[in-house]
């Protein structure tokens, strides 16, 4: 909707976009606006209140980035069932295509029936799509380290086949957390070596940067760095 994407640009801030068009340099940044994050989000649950906000959902693809955000953004503002959730996050899944916007998600509604979140997990991690790959592992990071934890669930990441960096840099963090949070099962899976040695090394230098991990265990896991082969 152009009156939309007008009102983004108002919202535009000059020394924002010359910042964070650094950060995702995977989109042209001609396709960037300049939104600031939590002004994003305010316009969001604004926008949230407006009719057109459903039209707005419909409009795939997007042409800009804060289009991409606000989209993610009322998609959690607006389908408060998980059931419906699931289903627009579908349809958008295919459109994300920079790591920032797949990130942001983080929807609350997941927390309301995880079994079957887990279940599209499982489908998004083997879909062969970078950013739907990444927002399965990102899911299961976020909702599926503590009471949901799955053993399994460790061997569904570990066994990723991908040379993209978003997708590698995504299976780094969630082992690097799941150190934090479950460190006796996790701790195998980097003994064993089973991760290319470019994520295996990765995942340790972010779990060694945590401030959760104490020092003797970070000395430890500096240990098991391998050679890159």
């Amino acid at each position: 909707m152009k009156s939309i994407t007008k009102e983004l640009f108002a919202l535009r801030d000059e020394a924002y976009f010359n910042f964070h068009k650094k950060l995702i340099p995977e989109i042209p940044e001609e396709t960037i606006i300049g939104v600031r994050t939590p002004i994003l989000r305010s316009y969001a649950k604004e926008m949230a209140k407006r009719p057109e906000a459903y039209a707005f959902l419909q409009e795939l693809p997007h042409t800009y980035y804060e289009e991409n955000n606000l989209h993610g953004a009322l998609l959690g503002l607006l389908y408060k069932d998980v059931e419906s959730y699931l289903h627009e996050v579908e349809k958008f899944l295919p459109y994300i295509d920079n790591w920032a916007t797949c990130d942001m998600m983080g929807p609350k509604v997941f927390k309301k029936n995880l079994p079957l979140v887990y279940e599209y997990v499982k489908q998004w991690i083997v879909s062969g799509d970078t950013y739907t790959v990444r927002f399965g592992i990102v899911t299961l990071l976020g909702y599926f380290l503590e009471d949901a934890f799955l053993p399994e669930m460790l061997e569904l990441v570990a066994g990723i086949d991908s040379e993209e960096y978003y997708i590698k840099m995504a299976v780094a963090w969630y082992f690097s957390m799941a150190l934090v949070k479950q460190y006796d099962a996790t701790i195998p899976y980097l003994q064993k070596q089973v991760m290319s040695a470019w994520t295996h090394n990765k995942a340790i230098q972010k779990a060694i940067e945590s401030y959760q991990i104490d020092k003797e265990t970070k000395e430890y896991l500096r240990s098991l760095k391998v050679q890159k082969r």
